[in-house]
């Protein structure tokens, strides 16, 4: 999983100063996870998209953003509660849900939203 600044994200996801459409960069589907270290739900969450990163390793890029030193990309995304995750599939608008989601609910978001399974 990698971590997001304002720079990588606009070189990796979105260019919002250069692109008023949402237009995502990258060549795969992509999940981020918008955290703060002191957030207890986060830290349920954060093992278990490790884990799926694992899983989809090759097919699904897993990002990080801290809410708390990237408070310009959570206000852009209108992030009131985290974890706060952003599903974004190829070719359509990014979806966004709230809390500490068991990892089953993972899987079938990522079934439903990328129309990936896992191996």
């Amino acid at each position: 999983m990698e971590h997001l600044d304002l720079n990588t994200f606009k070189e990796k996801v979105f260019d919002f100063e250069n692109n008023k459409e949402w237009k995502f960069k990258g060549d795969k589907p992509a999940i981020i996870d918008f955290y703060a270290d002191w957030c207890g739900p986060c830290r349920m969450v954060a093992p278990v998209l490790e884990q799926l990163s694992k899983e989809y390793d090759g097919k699904i890029d897993f990002y990080k953003i801290n809410t708390e030193e990237q408070q310009e990309l959570a206000q852009m995304f209108g992030i009131m509660s985290i974890p706060s995750i952003l599903f974004i599939p190829l070719g359509e608008k990014p979806q966004m849900t709230q809390g500490a989601l068991p990892k089953q609910v993972f899987v079938e978001l990522i079934n439903d939203i990328f129309k990936i399974s896992k191996q």
